[in-house]
């Protein structure tokens, strides 16, 4: 019987080549079900991976791995943040020539900072959730970091890679537009949430640039915890019923974020509204699971994570390689318009 192969392994646990390829050489880049998949899979077959030095072709000549952390600030550690991981080992098959060893951390609040940073077990760290406290910023001194996403305030003195929030309400009153409404209204329950404001405050300018009649309808501002927040009904029921109060009823809607969406459908349904006949909403976000438990699809602006994460890793790499340079940099990535087919439901750019 001849000996398994990378493949076969692949094809039993059902994931790729490059999938097992990591899980033999690079497992902390693996996913922790996929890594238990794949190692049970070599388990069952008695498959044990050629040793390094008698591998067939020539051996690598790659540089150390750089240790990088991605820091939650203000998360308590949960599986549900794993989607970076994921993220990141789409971004290393198209980049097998930059090596990476990835730790997460969590902290409660921002005023932790996490020990492998203050004792500079990384060579950098990517921050994403909470902004950290001046305090927690300054033990970082000179270890190389980047912010990551969203709720970054003005006064961040760091550098940055994030969703261009400005060109998301710009595109959404465009679409809206070109669709023929003349009224229009943003909608957000978490306007304190810094990427609601930059979108909403763009929407609004768009609009008024296109010569549109825009509402500006918002929830309380509240401090923010995390990315995970539970939508409120009854603040969607709230919101909701401003929106019918107002006359003429505005035709278009845009929702910045699309995680109180379905609350928000659902008061709009209960309140007499139907979509596509009484008016039609764009969301600035979309998130698959989200979206596909919606009863109906509307067309949505994608961040593009992918594209986000292979550009935060790349920035830090540099940071690393470069560290005497100086200034401050931001990047962001321009959405993409989703719309869904009628029939089938799935997304097309």
């Amino acid at each position: 019987m001849p000996p398994l192969l990378i493949a076969d392994i692949a094809r039993k646990a059902k994931v790729s080549p490059a999938t097992v390829s990591r899980v033999i050489n690079q497992p902390h880049l693996v996913a922790p079900d996929r890594l238990e998949r794949v190692r049970s899979v070599m388990t069952e077959s008695d498959y044990v991976p050629t040793p390094l030095h008698r591998r067939r072709g020539p051996k690598s000549r790659l540089a150390t791995p750089k240790k990088i952390a991605v820091w939650f600030v203000g998360a308590k550690k949960n599986s549900s943040f794993n989607w970076f991981q994921d993220q990141l080992l789409q971004t290393q098959h198209s980049n097998d020539r930059q090596r990476l060893e990835l730790s997460v951390l969590f902290t409660d609040t921002p005023d932790d900072l996490p020990r492998a940073l203050a004792e500079r077990q990384v060579d950098g760290v990517i921050i994403q959730g909470m902004e950290p406290s001046q305090a927690c910023l300054s033990k970082l001194g000179d270890l190389p970091n980047v912010w990551f996403m969203t709720r970054r305030s003005q006064t961040y003195a760091g550098d940055f890679v994030e969703p261009d929030n400005d060109a998301n309400g710009r595109m959404a009153a465009n679409y809206l537009h070109q669709h023929g409404h003349k009224s229009l209204a943003v909608i957000a329950a978490d306007s304190g949430y810094s990427a609601v404001g930059w979108r909403v405050k763009a929407f609004i300018e768009q609009a008024k640039e296109l010569g549109l009649t825009v509402h500006s309808i918002l929830g309380k501002t509240k401090p923010v915890n995390f990315l995970e927040i539970v939508p409120v009904h009854e603040e969607s029921d709230a919101l909701a019923k401003r929106f019918c109060q107002i006359s003429p009823r505005p035709t278009g809607i845009y929702v910045p974020v699309d995680h109180f969406c379905g609350s928000l459908f659902r008061s709009l349904r209960l309140a007499g509204l139907k979509s596509e006949r009484d008016f039609e909403a764009i969301l600035g976000n979309y998130n698959p699971v989200i979206y596909h438990n919606l009863d109906h699809l509307p067309p949505a602006l994608d961040i593009n994570l992918p594209t986000l994460v292979r550009k935060v890793v790349d920035h830090l790499v540099w940071r690393i390689d470069n560290p005497k340079i100086i200034g401050r940099i931001g990047i962001t990535v321009a959405p993409s318009l989703v719309v869904a087919t009628s029939q089938s439901g799935q997304m097309i750019a």
